[in-house]
């Protein structure tokens, strides 16, 4: 046993140490590019450290939000930037933030107490702790689906989704409120990404599918299915596809707000009904979670699709 857990415990270490190494360099570099690219990496090595944690609704999310997506909006981000500045690469100064020595040390101090007060923590956490996990055991069969996580994150803590699917609108309507970054040229798609695009779409909608169907009962969801559909969104919006103006009248304000929007008006209606927020009638829990987690789908696309594209939608021709 010891010869088998000896590789494990090194892997471990070693992607302990490269995780810390990436996140470094990562903020320290001041080529936009180049940290962009270690942000991206940093986010797929943290997917598979989940996957080492056994959290694998937790490494879906991360590989298809926190490496694919961010990372595909933050060099499109760059490179608006280098149109709009004409500059090829963006080096920050090299000069340091905190010039003062005393700035410098109370950061120091600071950031080390609360790595202390976080070691700590986790140190001092019983092994032998349940935490919460048997009585979502206990109250699974009346949260409609099988999934524990599934559970928490639609039923028995459904209003921290509600909020996570409000800020990502807010998020949106934050860069909106500004103008958002002009909009990049079109020009036809290289023939290679035109295929690629035209092939790939219809994968990555029915792996959505898949993702959303599967979550009651095994890993998926709402925000995996939604990361990948957004994927197919940003894949279209690469090889040149934009929506029809009627398109972003008629529905894409629909797409954008569904998923809050039912959160909150199931909420009133439970709160009213049962007399408790987002407390579902376990006869009708499997449907509605379904039914929720659907239209959240459908926002977390259309948001990350949007924030990818960045151009608030012009309504001055239909006016």
């Amino acid at each position: 046993m010891e010869t088998v857990m000896m590789p494990v415990a090194i892997f471990d270490a070693v992607l302990g140490a490269a995780l810390l190494w990436l996140a470094w360099h990562a903020l320290a570099s001041p080529d936009l590019f180049k940290a962009i690219v270690l942000f991206v990496s940093f986010g797929l090595l943290m997917a598979l450290a989940w996957v080492r944690l056994d959290a694998p609704d937790i490494a879906l999310a991360e590989a298809a939000i926190g490496a694919g997506l961010t990372g595909a909006i933050l060099l499109a981000t760059l490179a608006k930037l280098q149109t709009m500045t004409g500059k090829n690469t963006f080096v920050l100064s090299a000069q340091p933030a905190f010039k003062s020595l005393f700035l410098r040390g109370l950061l120091i101090v600071l950031l080390s107490g609360s790595a202390a007060g976080i070691g700590y923590a986790v140190w001092v956490l019983p092994s032998n702790s349940n935490g919460l996990r048997l009585d979502v055991a206990a109250n699974l069969d009346a949260s409609g689906v099988s999934n524990p996580v599934t559970a928490v994150l639609l039923n028995f803590r459904g209003y921290d989704t509600m909020l996570e699917m409000t800020v990502l609108l807010m998020a949106l309507l934050g860069i909106w409120s500004l103008g958002g970054l002009p909009p990049r040229p079109r020009r036809p798609a290289a023939a290679v990404l035109d295929i690629f695009s035209r092939f790939l779409a219809p994968v990555f909608i029915l792996v959505a599918a898949y993702l959303l169907w599967v979550g009651a009962d095994a890993p998926g969801g709402a925000f995996q299915a939604g990361s990948v559909l957004g994927a197919a969104g940003v894949l279209m919006l690469l090889s040149g596809w934009r929506p029809h103006d009627r398109f972003t009248l008629r529905y894409l304000r629909f797409a954008l707000t569904a998923g809050a929007s039912a959160f909150i008006i199931l909420g009133l209606l439970t709160m009213l009904h049962q007399g408790q927020l987002l407390a579902y009638p376990p006869a009708q829990a499997g449907t509605l979670i379904l039914l929720l987690e659907s239209l959240a789908t459908v926002s977390i696309a259309a948001t990350l699709a949007a924030l990818f594209l960045a151009e608030a939608p012009d309504h001055t021709e239909n006016q």
